[in-house]
């Protein structure tokens, strides 16, 4: 298939097959010209969707291109405890950002509420926006 072909069989556009190519996870084919064709064409196939499905799922596991390329590496290698390692790094920054995401749910909640028991004077919300010294990390409010 083309490189458009693959796209549509990964999912993605064309320029990130290139991006992938570029950044070396993805290798490029030697273009081949053939009869009636009107130049050189590259031509990718099974193995090509694979490794753009392996890297798309990474990626939606949350890992970086440079992880991914650490992925693809260990791959040929079969090593088991560095992929476990890298997992478990990927898990403690996974949870790491959902920590971070609870105390934002937490404290824009206090914040709604607090926005919804008053009508008059300034928006608890867009006050406590403009407060340099609050942020979610601080947590919610006690109002």
């Amino acid at each position: 298939m083309t490189i458009s072909g693959l796209a549509r069989a990964g999912g993605v556009g064309v320029e990130t097959i290139r991006y992938y190519q570029r950044r070396g996870l993805l290798s490029a084919p030697p273009a081949n010209s053939g009869p009636g064709s009107r130049g050189a064409v590259r031509r990718y196939g099974a193995a090509d969707v694979r490794q753009l499905s392996f890297i798309r799922s990474a990626k939606a596991a949350g890992f970086s291109l440079d992880e991914v390329a650490e992925l693809l590496r260990l791959d040929g290698e079969q090593d088991r405890p560095a992929v476990r390692a890298l997992a478990r790094q990927r898990l403690a920054q996974l949870d790491g950002l959902l920590s971070e995401l609870g105390a934002a749910r937490a404290w824009l909640a206090q914040l709604e509420d607090d926005c919804s028991t008053g009508t008059a004077g300034p928006c608890p919300i867009l006050s406590a926006f403009g407060d340099t010294r609050r942020r979610p990390s601080d947590g919610p409010t006690d109002r």
